[in-house]
């Protein structure tokens, strides 16, 4: 196994493939496509460099993560439980647990959507069978059937998506200058802050450190590290650049269908019905199947995120047959319910459910970087002086768009 591991080879590398493709669901879920389908439909091209700028920091905040999971054998929940003040540690994953809840809630919502436009099905029955039918797969599977399961369902979407940007004539030369040009049309803070709140989401950054551990890497040989740590970078690398193909594929078809026709999208069902008479019945039922497939994968990584956040509060890893994964099972899934109880505008829940991770995403990040800096939590692979500055540089823009959210919102 060793040696094999040591061969720079496509097949060994495709061994370690699996989760960073957990993590990329999670920002390709319902809430992205009700951000970037506003993102569109509103502003054209002009925002799709907010879709670079955060999976950028994604792939430097997801590969700290997983550094963690895999030098100490610990999630990040386990890992706050263990090495901060217990008080200081129950107040950041109680609010990393909301975090969760707020991510299965626009999952849920995007699933049962997506059932309601392909058979007709209300809401909140939807609702109940998304979060059901997931809450079932992560108690029946093991995680390697699911992890299977997960790559199945992010290919079909990304299927799904070059048939619509087939369908479509996209200006290349605006989606080039939009890809690499910040801009900050009036009116589009909001959306900005949804767009980042749904790329770079604080649920994951716990659900990478649980998930890399599913490996078993050899935490007593130092080269085999070494040798894993650049494996896993290669699949965040991997899995970071489909999620950013994804996530600009939503803009591009937004821009491409709804901006140019000067048609304002505040709906998830009325984008599919916009779709119809401008591209086809074909276009319109591929865009709910995905949308379906959307929603089951990132509901059930939502649900084993706040399981082993909630798990990690009492030291333990994620496994969905022990009671206290179960619980945090029941309280992410349990608790999005409830709130879609409350919701009038679905789609309005979407993005606004999308903006409260990002107002929760500097705890999380700043929480991660104190652990991963930290020689007594890492030892020698703590972060060295130039890759904390790095991880703070990020966390600062972070913190910065959040408070001129705040602004926005006040005002």
């Amino acid at each position: 196994m060793e040696n094999d591991i040591g061969k720079r080879t496509i097949p060994a590398f495709l061994r370690y493939v699996g989760p960073g493709i957990l993590v990329t669901v999670g920002f390709i879920d319902p809430g992205n496509w009700a951000t970037n389908l506003a993102a569109g439909a509103e502003f054209g091209y002009k925002l799709l460099w907010m879709v670079t700028l955060a999976t950028v920091m994604l792939i430097i905040l997801q590969h700290n993560a997983a550094h963690l999971g895999i030098v100490t054998g610990l999630c990040l929940a386990e890992a706050a439980a263990l090495h901060l003040r217990p008080l200081v540690a129950r107040a950041a994953l109680a609010t990393a647990v909301l975090a969760a809840v707020a991510t299965a809630m626009a999952e849920i919502l995007g699933g049962a959507i997506a059932l309601n436009m392909l058979f007709g099905l209300p809401l909140k029955a939807g609702a109940l069978l998304v979060a059901g039918l997931c809450g079932w797969l992560l108690w029946s599977n093991s995680y390697r059937r699911l992890e299977k399961i997960i790559i199945g369902f992010v290919s079909l979407i990304g299927l799904s998506f070059l048939f619509e940007l087939s369908l479509v004539k996209v200006d290349w030369a605006q989606a080039a200058a939009g890809w690499v040009t910040p801009a900050l049309p009036a009116g589009a803070l909001t959306v900005v802050m949804g767009v980042l709140g749904a790329v770079v989401m604080p649920h994951n950054l716990f659900l990478h450190s649980e998930v890399i551990q599913s490996r078993q890497w050899n935490l007593e040989d130092e080269a085999v590290i070494r040798r894993q740590l650049r494996y896993e970078f290669l699949d965040t690398l991997l899995s970071m650049g489909i999620g950013w193909a994804i996530n600009s594929a939503m803009i591009l078809i937004s821009a491409a269908v709804f901006f140019v026709h000067g048609a304002t999208v505040d709906d998830l069902v009325q984008a599919q019905e916009l779709l119809r008479p401008l591209m086809g019945s074909a276009a319109a039922t591929v865009f709910a199947v995905a949308l379906l497939f959307s929603g089951l994968s990132s509901t059930t990584t939502a649900g084993m995120a706040g399981a082993s956040i909630f798990a990690g509060l009492f030291g333990k890893a994620y496994d969905s047959r022990d009671r206290h994964s179960l619980i945090g099972i029941l309280i992410t899934y349990g608790g999005a319910l409830a709130a879609l109880l409350a919701v009038e505008r679905p789609f309005e829940g979407l993005i606004y459910s999308q903006v409260a991770l990002s107002m929760q995403l500097p705890l999380t990040v700043f929480l991660q970087v104190y652990l991963t800096s930290s020689p007594k939590v890492m030892g020698k692979y703590a972060n060295s002086p130039r890759q904390k500055l790095v991880l703070l540089v990020v966390a600062a823009v972070v913190t910065a768009l959040n408070v001129l959210l705040v602004k926005d919102m006040l005002a």
